[in-house]
């Protein structure tokens, strides 16, 4: 608090309006953080939900207790999240590819980033006194750690995404050699979904989810062509939007399922192939790189080190 009036002081020079002010955004800081806890605890011990717990008591207990967090934090959450349709659309997207499909996981995303946005800045103006050889401006610090909480859930959420989008693109390959030997066998195109859901749910639990979702969708009432349609939506993959297009237009057309699915697969298999010749033709022009700045100073020490030594011997000797 000294650093920050100190700070402060050097702009303000009137040191008792400046107390004030700080009094008086301490006291706000304090009534709204009082505010939100009442409210968190009002909704935790709401006798509606102390009914519906007993209801629904067979649910497991992580799932009970991230419905009673998700209730508690909602109508707190519900105050920073986006105005604009679009971005709210966007987020709750890549939410959903990343793997939190949950009513209230855009809720919670926006809820953590003010969480953080707020509580960083004022950890480093907390703890900057018990770090005094620490160079700098206390104020560039606190903006920096604003933007990391601000900037931070943004670039987690980014790598949640890709990671889960190759865990989906690694598994696609034996879902779809799976798929053309179920339907071939004689199975239909939902029959052989769960099927291959349940072949590949130990080795690819990510994409097992994801096929057993389109089942549960059609099972609901959903119509097949818009099942698979969000399957495509919900992962973000191209060639799982690729095989969705193509079963579109198949059932849409009335042709063979199983031979679109052969010829998918064939083309599929060249297009992999394809690129695994592209990454082997650029691996020489990456390795140039590691042996100009790693084993080539290595091999002229070695190579050429003892004759300058004895040079330098020499010369010195004369």
């Amino acid at each position: 608090m000294e650093a920050l009036l100190d700070l402060l002081n050097s702009y303000w020079a009137d040191e008792v309006i400046l107390r004030r002010v700080l009094v008086g955004l301490s006291a706000a800081t304090i009534f709204i953080l009082g505010l939100g806890l009442t409210n968190l605890i009002m909704n935790m011990t709401s006798p509606v939900r102390r009914r519906m717990g007993l209801v629904d008591d067979s649910r497991p207990v992580k799932d009970r207790l991230l419905m009673i967090v998700n209730t508690a934090i909602g109508p707190v959450a519900s105050y920073v999240l986006p105005q604009k349709d679009n971005e709210r659309d966007d987020m709750t997207q890549k939410l959903a590819r990343a793997g939190y499909r949950s009513p209230q996981a855009l809720q919670v995303f926006y809820l953590t980033k003010s969480l953080l946005t707020v509580a960083l800045p004022m950890l480093v103006l907390t703890g900057w006194r018990w770090f005094p050889e620490i160079e700098g401006s206390i104020l560039t610090y606190a903006i920096v750690a604003c933007g990391i909480g601000l900037l931070g859930p943004n670039f987690v959420l980014r790598k949640l995404v890709d990671r889960r989008v190759r865990s989906l693109r690694n598994g696609f390959p034996d879902a779809l050699d799976l798929l053309v030997v179920c339907v071939e066998s004689g199975l239909g195109l939902a029959a052989a979904i769960q099927r291959v859901a349940d072949e590949l749910f130990v080795s690819h639990a990510e994409l097992a989810y994801e096929l057993s979702a389109v089942n549960a969708e059609i099972r609901a009432g959903l119509p097949r062509e818009q099942a698979l349609r969000n399957l495509a939506a919900r992962t973000g993959l191209p060639d799982i939007k690729g095989l969705v297009g193509l079963l579109v237009q198949t059932m849409r057309f009335g042709t063979s399922i199983s031979d679109a699915l052969r010829i998918y697969s064939d083309e599929f298999r060249d297009k992999r192939m394809q690129k695994a010749e592209e990454q082997a033709a650029k691996m020489g022009t990456k390795l140039v790189f590691p042996l100009i700045f790693c084993m080539f100073p290595v091999f002229f020490i070695v190579a050429i080190g003892p004759a300058v030594l004895s040079i330098m011997d020499w010369i010195a000797d004369k």
